[in-house]
């Protein structure tokens, strides 16, 4: 845009009170908005201000001195928090969880999270730990396979003499 296609625009849009005076007509276009304050837009602090009053009324306390919390799901991954700020009501039930949650395959965890497991969760683990190595298998055999077809020699073509278009 050139600079006096953006000041016509400009001075077209309506902010505020009416000028008076000799230039009160000026910026006035005939259909643009009466604009009496600018917006400005909410931030979502509202939403957590009211959670935070909700577990205060439930009389929550904070839990010091938690490293990781992990969520395992019913298809085999976890929600991990890494130092997750957590605050507990017992006699209400609830836990309340702050940070950045990841989600992660339970693979990426296994050497910390093998005490946190479950019987339901160690049977997963366990096919897991199969499926993989029959992957590792399949692919070793198609590696071999594939060097062995490089050395086979190719079968003779029958009819064709290729001596005389040597010569």
């Amino acid at each position: 845009m050139d600079q006096a296609k953006l000041a016509r625009m400009q001075a077209s849009v309506r902010i505020g009170n009416p000028p008076s005076g000799p230039r009160a007509n000026r910026n006035r276009g005939k259909g643009t908005p009466r604009r009496k304050v600018k917006k400005v837009h909410k931030s979502s602090g509202a939403d957590d201000k009211k959670l935070q009053a909700t577990l205060k009324k439930m009389n929550v306390q904070p839990i010091p001195a938690v490293e990781e919390v992990n969520m395992f799901k019913e298809d085999g991954n976890v929600i991990h928090f890494g130092n997750p700020r957590v605050h507990a009501s017992v006699p209400s039930n609830t836990f309340a969880l702050y940070g950045n949650g990841e989600e992660k395959e339970l693979t990426e965890l296994v050497p910390g999270i093998l005490n946190q497991l479950g019987p339901d969760s160690l049977a997963s683990l366990r096919k897991l730990a199969e499926s993989y190595q029959n992957m590792q298998k399949n692919q070793a055999g198609a590696e071999g396979k594939k060097d062995d077809e490089e050395d086979d020699i190719p079968d003779l073509v029958e009819g064709q003499d290729f001596e005389s278009k040597v010569e």
